[in-house]
């Protein structure tokens, strides 16, 4: 049984960081892809970043320069660096993961949406 397990989420004010972390309960196979991914009230489950075993990352347009994703193999866990925070970042942020995937940048993230285990999320509000 694999979980995924989210903190760092909170409330800044434009233009500053938050830090979230993901924990992998469970095993999954190494070889994999973990993501990030947001949805904001209203709106549209929307991927945010992605990476995979072998360190390949990739981000939606209007994150990119501002987020960066990475992940701790001895720890099990998956990391956002959130810089530079506007208020259309505000959204409930979900971590997931499916075994065996690679992340290609050019497919991102259309086709990364069929994640196998999902986190119940964490709520990152930024203010004007």
């Amino acid at each position: 049984q694999v979980q995924l397990v989210e903190s760092g989420g909170g409330s800044v004010q434009a233009g500053g960081s938050l830090g979230l972390s993901c924990q992998v309960h469970g095993y999954i196979y190494p070889r994999n892809c973990m993501g990030w991914f947001r949805q904001a009230p209203g709106k549209e489950r929307e991927g945010v970043a992605a990476i995979d075993s072998d360190g390949t990352a990739a981000y939606v347009h209007s994150v990119k320069g501002r987020f960066t994703i990475s992940k701790d193999g001895a720890n099990n866990t998956l990391y956002l660096q959130m810089d530079s925070l506007r208020p259309e970042d505000t959204a409930m942020y979900y971590c997931a993961a499916k075994p065996g995937c690679t992340v290609v940048p050019q497919s991102f993230p259309d086709h990364y949406y069929g994640m196998d285990y999902w986190g119940k999320g964490t709520l990152v509000t930024i203010s004007s």
